[in-house]
């Protein structure tokens, strides 16, 4: 009889491996088969965040891709229908940055001349140059998703569907223009949104400086005061316009001298600090009686009529400066808001460009951050100056070009989300984020502190924005390209609904009979990722998108880096809750972001960026998939470095394949076949124990999966791994070697089932193994592990004391191997006794007890608690922690009947029977710090409250059994390296020095077992060699 297993070379190299798998996954349609095969399951939606494929792929898309596909997977094969549909992101300021630097322009004088079409066409270019490099990176790495049917934001039925939404919530008032401070992109020549400026904060260095303005009117004119401003934007001071103080803060006027000279100044009371050298108040007010006080601003650059006069407003602090605030309602949110209350005008000194208008004196055709040098200047020669302190602090810079970002006072588009902040922290309240700290936290803060979504941009290429207006200012949303075609009266169904094309198309309004064109701006990109759970569909004018929107919102799973709280996550919640009233995903996984081994961010300008084809072609793609999934949590930052990956390939992925290779070996040496396995109860207690860990194990890993914790599951699925190898497959090696088939048959099941749950993690070596091992032992089985059901546990098969038992029994080896490495003495060299002690040592089972005598090679196994005083030398002092904890002023007097006790004596009486009675106190064995210190002739190794001692006594009969083991090493190495295999039988040639021959002689039934030998003969006529013993061997097959 033949059996159906072949052998598996324990070599493996893994990316030549999966190169071949990526051919079966490709020939056989395994994709397509494992989703159609689920086509009547329970929907279970997933979305892919798009990237911009107008620049290569980096090491973090694959961090995000491994994390979009494990839970897919995992789904799938619990059953779930999961429709997997790429997309792409096309419009949007980075595209546009990187097309003008290609075409050398410096801003958008440049694109205009260049022509918006044509501008536009390289765009369009832009965005489809790298789709192959992505497409090419995302099949090496094995994550399942369908490119075929990917969405593209610049299509024009994904524009349609985005127009629709945009007039729903017009429809609702909640789309409109105002004039409002936001944060300007200078060098863009456009807003940003406030979730965009989040995420390009920079540390900056800017001068800090208190000045002077004179107060002109009133008591504090007469009395020489100058109200004391402090600001980190110099600039603005040249549109300088009010000075802000709190209604209800004490504001004193002091005279302050410094070096003989004396001044006036009025600062808030809580801030004295701000002044220098000796004060004398003069006089203290609340900041409502300085309202409407007038002085002089340090310059008169610009003209700002009817102003320069003290306001009250309620959000100035006395957190830090001087309690006056300087106005400038052309910079600041709260400063425009304050002085129009007042009826103030609004002066804007800079050009759209950011430098200050050339008409303006001193700084004229300075950008604004570079003003501030020769202002500060101006301010000291002028006597304004009072100090002048450089301040380091984060500044809004441009997420895609860097530049400085100017709060600038312009018209632009609005969604008013803050109208509907209730409704969105109701979402979030039902959001499952992972990790749960966002919720309330980063996420949490941002719904509580969100102010309007700054909708509009002043650039090319993006979804125009479908609002119409006549001179009038009559205006019009349209939701489509067939509803624009009935307003301008012809077919525009062919018509690209992007800029210039649509800005051709005009019409008459129907309130006044005025043309009415399209509004300048397109929207932000951002908007238009947030729409993709229905823009994907072309939904609702494309016929299907309705049913297809509905099965697959909201979507149950979401995973992109921690960064997209402010991005992509609020988009979807925002955009669904605007239009559908309910967001658009119910869970939500937070990535930390990639690192390099160092701990730094990779760039290429620090030379560390690791390119993700050549880092999966030198490891492997199964290598990086696991480190990012298994090796921290989802939500932590990754160092990834060579070593790292290589370390995790060695550890788990390595051994796995070692067990596979090892199976498969002596599977198809005993002639095994899956029909031999006996049943359960047949099988022995290592058996028990290892099935019992594995169904223990499906039971974590599945709620691992469903709970998107990776490293949970891959540190269980590990720890399996190691108990697999390391224990039943080594402790097993007897029974594999005799062809045992209870431990072929358990060996088998444990790997299919562990194959099965590491498939969603590592698809490709679960997919070789598979098909190598499970498939050849049983033709039967799925085509693909892809395509089977996910393991069900077996509650009857574990046995959680019995996991408990061994997971003991593994602890005290551990110990007896750190006793045995301190002794010097070798794991071969047979010893007589080992003394253990461990809670629960007295109800190990006998066999256990053996595999203990037998891993640390100990002939006779006792319990330590009745030889303390023989083993070590014990002494005891009392853990004032604990008992401080317990008996608190007492602890002195416990203390000092502890210290009077008999150390053995008491130690001993504790570890049997866990507490005593000093006195009138109960101690345990947490009472007391015991050092334990060994006798002369044993070693003792002790950790948690278990201990194990060794003799470390050598009799002559140990001598000559350890003389033995090593015999029988050297001739199991010698067949290894000669090549036989595991059942070959030989002949054996020996020789040796005469005084350990007499010791080999006499175990010679025993030798000629354990190597297969069929005659075992000393000749002396061999040369005795350079080994551990002095033997010479000579093997020939028989």
């Amino acid at each position: 009889m033949s059996s159906p297993f072949r052998a598996i070379n324990a070599a493996i190299d893994l990316p030549a491996m999966e190169r071949s798998i990526l051919k079966f996954w490709n020939d056989e349609e395994i994709f397509h088969k494992s989703t159609a095969s689920r086509s009547h399951g329970i929907p279970w939606t997933f979305y892919e965040g798009p990237p911009t494929a107008n620049g290569m792929p980096g090491t973090h898309h694959i961090e995000a891709r491994v994390f979009k596909d494990v839970f897919p997977r995992y789904q799938t094969m619990k059953g779930k229908y999961v429709v997997r549909k790429a997309g792409w992101d096309c419009h949007g300021l980075p595209v546009e940055i990187a097309v003008e630097k290609e075409l050398g322009f410096s801003g958008k004088g440049d694109i205009e001349k260049f022509g918006i079409a044509a501008f536009n066409e390289k765009c369009r270019e832009s965005v489809t140059r790298h789709v192959d490099a992505f497409s090419e990176m995302t099949e090496r790495m094995g994550f399942w998703v369908d490119f075929d049917q990917a969405y593209w934001t610049m299509a024009p039925e994904y524009v349609e569907s985005v127009w629709w939404s945009l007039k729903e919530i017009w429809k609702k008032g909640l789309l409109v223009q105002d004039h409002r401070v936001a944060p300007y992109c200078p060098r863009c020549g456009t807003g940003l949104s406030d979730h965009e400026l989040a995420q390009g904060y920079e540390t900056v260095t800017d001068p800090s400086v208190y000045v002077r303005f004179p107060v002109t009117s009133g008591e504090l004119a007469d009395l020489g005061a100058s109200l004391l401003v402090w600001t980190t934007t110099p600039w603005t001071l040249v549109s300088n316009t009010a000075i802000a103080v709190h209604p209800d803060v004490d504001y004193v006027v002091l005279k302050t001298i410094v070096e003989d000279v004396s001044e006036v100044l009025v600062v808030a009371e809580p801030l004295l600090s701000a002044v220098a050298g000796e004060h004398t108040i003069l006089k203290t007010l609340k900041g409502k009686d300085l309202e409407r006080i007038t002085y002089r601003r340090p310059f008169d650059y610009v003209e700002i009529p009817d102003s320069h006069f003290v306001v009250l407003a309620t959000y100035v602090t006395t957190e830090d400066g001087t309690g006056l605030v300087h106005q400038s309602p052309a910079f600041g949110a709260d400063d425009l808001q304050v002085c129009r209350s007042y009826g103030l005008p609004v002066v804007n000194p800079i050009a759209p460009d950011g430098t200050f208008l050339t008409s303006v004196p001193v700084v004229g055709g300075t950008f604004f951050k570079e003003a501030d040098k020769q202002l500060v200047k101006e301010l000291k020669k002028s006597g304004a100056l009072y100090k002048h302190l450089p301040y380091e602090h984060p500044y809004p810079h441009c997420w895609r070009c860097h530049t400085a970002l100017i709060y600038y006072a312009q018209p632009s588009w609005y969604i008013r989300t803050t109208s509907i902040k209730d409704e969105l922290l109701r979402e979030n309240s039902t959001t499952d984020w992972h990790p749960e700290t966002i919720k309330t936290g980063r996420y949490g803060d941002w719904l509580n502190n969100n102010i309007d979504w700054a909708l509009s941009r002043n650039r090319y290429w993006g979804t125009p924005l479908p609002i119409w207006r006549c001179e009038n200012k009559h205006e019009i949303c349209v939701e489509s390209l067939a509803e624009l075609g009935t307003h301008a009266g012809h077919d525009l169904s062919a018509l690209d609904p992007h800029r210039p094309f649509v800005d051709d198309v005009t019409f008459a309004c129907k309130k006044c009979s005025s043309i009415m064109t399209r509004v300048p701006e397109v929207i932000d990109c951002w908007y238009d990722s947030g729409a993709m759970p229905f823009a994907q569909w072309g939904y609702p004018h494309k016929p299907g998108s309705a049913e297809k929107f509905k099965a697959a919102y909201p979507a149950d799973f979401i995973c992109e880096a921690i960064d997209q709280t402010r991005g992509w996550f609020y988009t979807l919640m925002t955009i669904g809750t605007l239009v559908f009233d309910e967001s658009s995903y119910k869970s939500v996984l937070c990535l930390g972001h990639i690192l390099d081994k160092d701990g730094r961010k990779m760039s290429k300008h620090l030379g560390n960026v690791l390119e993700p084809m050549s880092l999966m072609d030198q490891h492997g793609a199964d290598a990086v998939r696991w480190y990012m999934l298994a090796a921290g949590s989802p939500w932590s930052a990754r160092r990834v470095g060579h070593d790292a990956i290589s370390d995790v390939v060695r550890k788990t992925l390595l051994t796995f394949w070692n067990t596979v290779s090892f199976h498969a070996l002596y599977a198809q040496a005993s002639n095994f076949e899956l029909s031999q396995a006996p049943a359960y109860e047949k099988r022995s207690l290592l058996d028990h124990w290892i099935l019992s860990e594995l169904n223990v194990l499906i039971e974590d890993v599945d709620k691992a999966y469903s709970e998107f914790d990776s490293q949970v599951a891959g540190r269980e699925l590990a720890r399996f791994i190691d108990d697999l190898s390391n224990w039943y497959v080594r402790r097993s090696r007897r029974r594999f070697w005799d062809g045992d088939v209870a431990a072929l048959a358990t060996l088998h099941q444990c790997l299919v089932t562990l194959t099965q749950l590491l498939a969603p993690m590592v698809p490709f070596i679960a997919e070789h193994t598979w098909q190598v091992l499970v498939r050849v032992a049983d033709p039967s089985v799925a085509h693909s592990v892809h395509l089977t059901d996910f393991p069900i546990s077996d509650d009857a098969l574990i046995k959680r004391d019995l996991n408990q038992q061994v997971a003991m029994t593994r602890r005290v080896v551990e110990l007896g191997r750190s006793a045995r490495a301190e002794s010097g003495i070798k794991i071969r060299q047979p010893l007589g006794r080992a003394l253990i002690s461990a809670h629960g040592w007295s109800l190990l089972p006998d066999e256990m007890k053996a595999q203990i005598a037998d891993e640390l090679n100990v002939q006779d196994l006792q319990d330590i608690a009745q030889a303390d005083g023989d083993l070590v030398d014990i002494s005891i002092k009392a853990n004032f922690k604990s008992l401080g904890a317990q008996y608190g002023k007492s602890v002195q007097e416990v203390a000092k009947l502890i210290q009077s006790a008999n150390a053995p004596d008491l130690v001993r009486t504790l570890r049997s029977s866990k507490s005593t009675t000093l006195g009138d106190f109960t101690i345990t064995l947490e009472d007391l710090v015991i050092t334990e210190v060994p006798r002369t002739g044993w070693m003792v190794a002790s950790h948690d409250g278990e201990s194990v001692a060794l003799d470390l006594t050598l009799t002559p009969e140990l001598i000559a059994a350890g003389t033995v083991r090593e015999f029988i090493r050297l001739v199991q190495e010698r067949r290894k390296g000669d090549g036989f295999e595991i059942s070959d039988r030989i002949q054996l040639r020996w020789n040796s020095p005469n005084e350990i021959a007499e010791a080999i002689e006499a175990a010679k039934g025993h030798i000629s077992d354990e190597v297969l030998a069929t005659s075992f003969l000393r000749d002396t006529g061999l040369v005795p060699q350079e080994n551990e013993l002095g033997v010479a061997i000579s093997l020939t097959r028989s």
